[in-house]
């Protein structure tokens, strides 16, 4: 069945980046006007991707692909434009046009009184549009071109309070970091190119020609690690993660917008989007799988030792987006299935957590977790629902994070991953570990806020009421895949493979998550345990895990100083070398000229003088000449 509403599936980004003209045209002289303009163009964007979604849910309703719109003619190849809905993409529509119209929502009190919020709303309107573009491409290079404007919003919107040096070094950061992944992609796509019957780039032919064997698997290894290369790089996973914390210097709805659907989504994406070469290729799944794990218990242990309350919930960002790539790096369908299924409800309880966290700075104006506490008592919505999300984060049933988080690692378990199944088991310890800390020093305990903070308040409506719907979302969303309900997998995939359910694993993943929040519970509430245990018996460990392992440090000894040498180099070859060759042709020609302008100034003793030592050096000259000839 053809759907009816999928065929208008390309107004959906039409409308924010409308929204982005109209804003940029004339939204100083709209002022705080603006910021409906841009509300409503998400909610209409929002409502057509429910539409779509639910018809597609409903029926078995084909694929719709429209690409007719002729932009590049390369020989005998034409690179078409146009767009595409899966139910894949259907899903993911729907994620990111929800969690940006809170974003919107949420930003119009978290903005309020900011002189350039007009700007603001448009630079959301223009990451919206871009995520939504990529995310119904129909073909890897209208996919590569979104890609890379995604990457240019997240410059401008992290580097909005460009009066912060630390905002400007984090949008550079983000952007020069996040490049060196687009690299890999690139790459990968022209490779893809290359090898491809007749260069197609399309989704539905690279599925055909890996279907059909016409691509080694030699070949589908080399270009799906370079695809890997570019998700590594858009979702923060080692060793290409750093920007991810420091892009906490931009506005939090923003924090919120990027963790939870553009822009790290966007990587996770392009893995289940491309899923087809990574299957043709058991080595590049065992890389995604890696370092999807790596990544995970690598940033959950550093997420213990942050005191920024943005950066702790970075870096379980990170980590999480590694349980992702570990999921789709398995390879089997309920896998897959997992991996999605936890970016769907990560989502919600991430964008929670974000706004959650953005309504207690707004209220403390600090982000330093040992700035604040006892915040509950006064900010109870805030409170509630940031424990909501916090506790579907660390994986406690029957909130929505258990249900996604179990599912990878009950996929691990049951295949033989035990390797991986043991690493997410540890890393959700200290998920749940750094969140207990988290929650009990910020709205726990006694108020260690200082005198000039001012009294603490609960926000507008505007910026919680995205925190309840978000809550009810963390609660519930996670009934929609459980190994009692495993429709979503034939649906995403079109296989009826399910998942089986192992208890044996629902009960280790909850003990985990309790453990993790009991010693929480013990250390920063109770204070049976001292907080200083391991800084003053380890003291060691602590500055490894506060430092992040020291791999900034470590990139700016071995990557940042020597190409800063080298630049030093270049500079100083250009000003004595390359300039100094410019300057020399300059005084050499001037010189002449003054020369010249001296000897012809016009009075007869000067040219007599002049003939008389011209003939005095042809004297010189031919005298010269025949005494070597005669010698």
């Amino acid at each position: 069945m053809v759907s009816a509403y999928s065929q208008y599936a390309w107004l959906i980004p039409l409308f924010p980046l409308l929204s982005f003209l109209i804003l940029t045209a004339v939204g100083r002289s709209l002022r705080e006007t603006g910021v409906y303009i841009s509300i409503v163009a998400v909610f209409a964007s929002f409502a057509l991707s429910v539409l779509i979604f639910w018809e597609r849910i409903g029926g078995n309703v084909e694929d719709f692909t429209w690409n007719k719109l002729q932009w590049l003619h390369l020989g005998n190849v034409t690179l078409n434009m146009g767009f595409e809905v899966t139910n894949l993409n259907a899903l993911m529509l729907v994620i990111v046009t929800f969690v940006s119209l809170l974003v919107n929502i949420y930003s119009k009190g978290y903005m309020h009184g900011d002189e350039r919020i007009n700007v603001f709303f448009a630079y959301i309107a223009l990451f919206t549009f871009s995520m939504l573009g990529l995310v119904i491409s129909e073909n890897l290079v209208q996919f590569y071109i979104f890609w890379e404007l995604v990457g240019v919003c997240s410059f401008l919107l992290i580097g909005f309070w460009y009066f912060k040096p630390e905002a400007r070094a984090a949008a550079k950061k983000a952007f020069i970091v996040t490049r060196i992944g687009d690299v890999g992609l690139f790459l990968g796509i022209l490779l893809l190119f290359w090898v491809m019957p007749n260069h197609a780039l399309d989704f539905s032919s690279i599925h055909n020609a890996l279907s059909g064997g016409k691509i080694s698997g030699d070949m589908a290894t080399w270009i799906a690690i370079l695809i890997f290369v570019g998700a590594i790089g858009k979702s923060g996973q080692f060793p290409l993660h750093t920007w991810l914390p420091d892009a906490m210097e931009g506005p939090t709805p923003i924090s919120a917008l990027i963790h939870a659907a553009t822009m790290v989504a966007a990587g996770v994406y392009l893995v289940a989007r491309t899923f087809d070469i990574f299957t043709a290729s058991p080595v590049a799944l065992t890389v995604v799988a890696v370092v999807g794990a790596f990544t995970a218990i690598f940033a959950a242990t550093i997420g213990t030792a942050q005191n920024d309350i943005k950066r702790i919930l970075a870096y379980s960002t990170v980590s999480q987006l590694g349980y992702m790539m570990m999921a789709l790096g398995i390879g089997t369908t309920v896998a897959y299935t997992a991996g999605i299924f936890h970016l769907f409800t990560h989502a919600f309880f991430k964008a929670l957590l974000f706004l959650g966290a953005g309504s207690v700075i707004h209220a403390v104006h600090t982000q330093n977790i040992h700035e604040m506490g006892g915040v509950g008592s006064k900010m109870k919505v805030t409170a509630w629902t940031f424990a909501i999300g916090a506790l579907a984060l660390s994986g406690i049933a029957p909130l929505s994070g258990f249900w996604s988080k179990d599912a990878i690692l009950a996929e691990a378990y049951n295949t033989g991953h035990t390797g991986l199944f043991w690493v997410g088991l540890i890393a959700a310890f200290f998920t749940a570990f750094y969140m207990s800390r988290l929650f009990f020093l910020v709205f726990m305990g006694k108020s260690r806020q200082k005198e000039n903070h001012g009294p603490v308040h609960e926000s507008p409506g505007s910026m919680t009421f995205p925190l309840i719907v978000l809550a009810v979302l963390a609660v519930v969303a996670g009934f929609v895949f459980t190994p009692f309900n495993p429709w979503l997998g034939s649906w995403l995939t079109g296989h009826a493979e399910e998942e089986h359910a192992s208890w044996f694993v629902m009960v280790m993943s909850n003990v985990v998550g309790l453990l993790g929040i009991g010693l929480g519970y013990l250390v920063y509430l109770k204070r049976v345990i001292s907080a200083d245990v391991v800084s003053a018996g380890a003291p060691w460990l602590y500055r490894l895990l506060n430092r992040k392992y020291y791999i900034d440090e470590l990139y700016q000894t071995i990557i940042v100083r020597p190409l800063q040498g080298i630049g030093s180099l270049l500079h100083l070859f250009d000003v004595y070398v390359v300039d100094g060759v410019v300057r020399l042709a300059s005084y050499t020609v001037t010189g002449l000229g003054r020369l010249g302008s001296r000897m012809q100034n016009g009075q007869v003793q000067s040219y007599g003088l002049v003939t008389l030592l011209g003939l005095l050096i042809l004297i010189l000259a031919i005298a010269g000449r025949r005494f070597i000839d005669v010698g």
